[in-house]
């Protein structure tokens, strides 16, 4: 890829630092399945996909990797993080197929003296000894500064001197992090103005954590003050806060730095749910660009605004990511709110009976009932007193579950022209069953059943075993590729608020 001035490169270490979030470790397997998403889809220039020497399984998952990478011709831009020890991690990396190593020294003398209880001049020494070695061995190398920025900050002579020990050595490039996340725009943007100006034929780039939530401001300042390359991980997992988002990352380089990425955006949201499902780490709902609401407005005024004029828009449009714009029903919620919803459910409702509705809606917000576009049709047909038309109820059911056993379901559902049809199935859980049970009872009756997305349950903090639980299932609209919708259960019984949230999905999907 020709890279232009303002270009700015993107190297994704989800495999490697991102896996350093508590409870994260990826098979093999998942490894393979995101360095692809990284790679062909979401088009990041680089990714660093493990660390050498950790395990026999991650052996395993980087030579996947690098044997996938080799038969697409993107092995170059598959890294490992090596360290300096004796040609261990350069035998490692080249045992297993890779051909760039991100060597990491200590880019502070602090951590130099006191972790590793060397000189400066040793260090320096053994850091371009493993280069050496790693261009016999044909690596390409770049070097890790740990610490760097406060190691700058303290002593700019020993990075200065570090780096100046590798003249002659054919480094591509030198990484340095924000290890601890504590650092500022302005430092940031004064340590890269002094690494340019006393090194200006080298590459750097900038690998920020986010213990004070400044990594993404922190970037910025890197860019803007000349770095060549910034790391981050999808959804920002990391040790501690986390790293540097990539979502964030690339949004706010081309919005507010004016440059260029390789990244397809539209992509960003998909390898960030695949990123959660395989990490077992929830998004926060409100994540910048992928998180579940970020798109959602609540206010009517806002609602009002944006039909009016998309008053209340910024350039995060959804649309650019592949995503849409919904406006959220609850106490909160206006009339063009209202409207919005009926509109993309196909209902028209007279004036009066349209404000009747929406008293409703409030009233439900106000009670700290969840209501979503679904739930619409039921709250028309509870306004008017009049029986709700549903095109399919699930009219019985069974579920079993003992110790030793599959979870076994049986239902019925009757249609509204009173034909029922029934199924029997095992599951991996009581849903799980029930949906399978469903799905043979409606085989053949071209119903396109919708994926679904996200599952989650609320139970009211302090609640009794009793306590009334809301199930929010989440799936794809199969009328509207690109779209969503949501339908909500409630009872006393997760597995009965997980049947009726099932349920309204079916007379949305049949409607």
């Amino acid at each position: 890829m020709k890279k232009l001035k303002n270009y700015v490169e993107i190297l994704d270490t989800t495999l490697r630092d991102g896996e350093q979030t508590p409870g994260v470790a990826f098979t093999p397997a998942e490894k393979l399945h995101i360095a692809r998403i990284l790679l062909t889809r979401v088009k990041v220039d680089r990714v660093e996909i493990g660390s050498a020497r950790v395990s026999s399984g991650e052996f395993e998952g980087v030579k996947a990797i690098i044997d996938w990478a080799t038969h697409r011709g993107v092995a170059e831009a598959v890294e490992i993080l090596g360290f300096v020890d004796g040609g261990k991690s350069v035998d490692w990396i080249a045992g297993a197929g890779c051909g760039v190593i991100n060597l990491l020294c200590k880019g502070s003398e602090r951590h130099c003296r006191i972790q590793l209880g060397k000189t400066p001049a040793e260090h320096y020494a053994a850091a371009a000894a493993e280069v050496k070695y790693a261009v016999e061995r044909g690596l390409k190398i770049n070097i890790y500064l740990e610490d760097g920025i406060n190691g700058m900050n303290a002593d700019f002579g020993y990075v200065y001197n570090f780096i100046r020990a590798f003249d002659g050595l054919p480094v591509q490039r030198f990484m340095v992090p924000d290890t601890l996340g504590n650092a500022e725009p302005e430092l940031i943007a004064r340590c890269f103005s002094w690494l340019l100006n006393a090194f200006p034929d080298k590459k750097f780039d900038f690998h920020g954590h986010n213990d004070y939530n400044m990594s993404t401001a922190n970037t910025l300042a890197a860019a803007r003050s000349g770095a060549n390359g910034i790391h981050a991980t999808v959804n920002g997992l990391g040790e501690r806060a986390g790293n540097q988002p990539l979502e964030t990352a690339v949004v706010v380089l081309r919005d507010m730095g004016g440059f260029k990425t390789g990244v397809a955006e539209k992509q960003l949201a998909y390898a960030s749910s695949v990123v959660q499902a395989l990490s077992g780490k929830r998004l926060a709902w409100n994540a910048p660009v992928v998180g579940q609401d970020v798109f959602t407005q609540t206010c009517g005024v806002h609602a009002d605004g944006d039909k009016k004029g998309n008053l209340y828009a910024n350039e995060l449009l959804p649309e650019r990511f592949g995503r849409t714009r919904n406006y959220a029903l609850g106490k909160l919620a206006g009339k063009s709110s209202l409207d919005k919803n009926l509109e993309d459910l196909g209902m028209e409702l007279d004036p009066e009976l349209r404000k009747k509705v929406l008293a409703e809606v409030v009233r439900l917000g106000d009670r700290k009932k969840s209501v979503a576009a679904t739930d619409l049709p039921f709250i028309v047909s509870n306004v008017l007193r009049t029986p709700m038309a549903s095109h399919v109820k699930v009219d019985k059911y069974s579920i079993t579950t003992r110790d030793g056993a599959a979870p076994k379901a049986a239902v019925t559902i009757r249609f509204s022209d009173g034909a029922e049809v029934s199924g029997e199935a095992s599951g991996d859980g009581g849903f799980d069953a029930f949906v399978k049970a469903l799905k043979k009872a409606l085989n053949g009756r071209g119903v396109k059943w919708p994926k679904l997305l996200d599952y989650e349950v609320r139970i009211p903090p302090g609640g009794k075993t009793d306590a009334i639980v809301e199930v929010s299932i989440l799936w794809e609209d199969p009328h509207n590729e690109g779209s969503t919708l949501r339908t909500i259960g409630v009872d006393s019984d997760q597995l009965v608020a997980a049947i009726t949230a099932t349920e309204k999905m079916l007379n949305f999907v049949l409607r």
